[in-house]
């Protein structure tokens, strides 16, 4: 099979909280999933082509509803993506390749439980928790900061901001880049996140995605780190709404485990609700991707 797709690709343009993806069904196989890289970065270009932060080819699998291969923009493969987890379950809802409201589907994370409970409201359960680290001193450019650290599907990096003002002037792209690859994360690297706590049930957050290499407008697993690591500090409780650069905003849902505050907290039954919006539907011609 060829690398490039050569015929014009059926596709929706899909947005979950302001994190926009390429939808593809490729239950057919017509795109050869481990080898489209060269592929993904076409068709994620902006200007150049359809542009998105990510895209994702939904597949047949034996034991689940199907299965997705997720790639950032930069053409890497992704564990998890909350924002896409939502759009991706009702991309299978409206597409019928799943015919009902309750679904679940394989991901390099784990399998992802979804339902549909609007017209365009989605809430996920996510694969549970896991790495969680304290007080962790990262050196950037002289400057020391304090951050915390949990995988939520992919890793994640949180550092905690004084007030509205400090959110708003934080260089995300500058200082995010820095601690994404800073040595204490690798070899995979983190993504960023700078909170801040409004209140008991409130916060919002920017984030720096690791694959994007720059600050996006929303991040699931972004907002879910954010809206954890407090809690273990007895900072936030559940549900927290979780206000992200688009403006717009997420509810996270929790329990807790192990006690707090705890460096041993665990984390179960965890969900993430919000949006997942249909841009628009069209075709990829070969101009742009071959």
């Amino acid at each position: 099979m060829s690398h490039e797709p050569k015929q014009r690709i059926h596709f929706l343009k899909m947005t979950g909280t302001g994190n926009d993806f390429i939808m593809i069904d490729n239950r057919l196989g017509r795109i050869d999933a481990d080898n489209c890289q060269a592929f993904v970065r076409k068709a994620c270009r902006r200007r150049l082509s359809v542009g998105a932060d990510g895209l994702i080819l939904i597949e047949k699998d034996p034991e689940v509803d199907f299965r997705w291969r997720f790639f950032n923009l930069d053409a890497s493969e992704a564990e998890m993506c909350g924002n896409a987890a939502r759009c991706v379950a009702r991309f299978a809802f409206l597409t019928g390749i799943v015919d009902k409201r309750r679904m679940a589907f394989r991901t390099l994370a784990g399998i992802i439980e979804a339902e549909i409970l609007d017209d365009d409201r989605v809430k996920v359960q996510m694969t549970s928790p896991h790495s969680l680290e304290l007080d962790l001193r990262v050196d950037v450019d002289d400057r020391a900061f304090s951050l915390d650290f949990i995988n939520t599907g992919v890793p994640h990096a949180v550092c905690f901001l004084k007030d509205e003002s400090e959110l708003e002037n934080i260089d995300v792209q500058l200082l995010g880049s820095r601690i994404r690859h800073h040595a204490r994360f690798q070899p995979a690297g983190t993504n960023v996140n700078f909170v801040r706590i409004e209140d008991l049930n409130h916060i919002s957050v920017r984030t720096y995605e690791r694959g994007v290499e720059g600050e996006t407008l929303a991040c699931g697993t972004g907002a879910i780190a954010a809206a954890l690591v407090p809690a273990v500090r007895e900072l936030v409780v559940s549900p927290v709404e979780v206000k992200v650069r688009s403006g717009e905003t997420l509810n996270i849902y929790f329990e807790t485990a192990g006690g707090t505050p705890h460096p041993d907290a665990t984390f179960k039954a965890v969900y993430l609700e919000g949006e997942a919006q249909v841009v628009y539907e069209g075709e990829l011609w070969p101009d742009t991707i071959c």
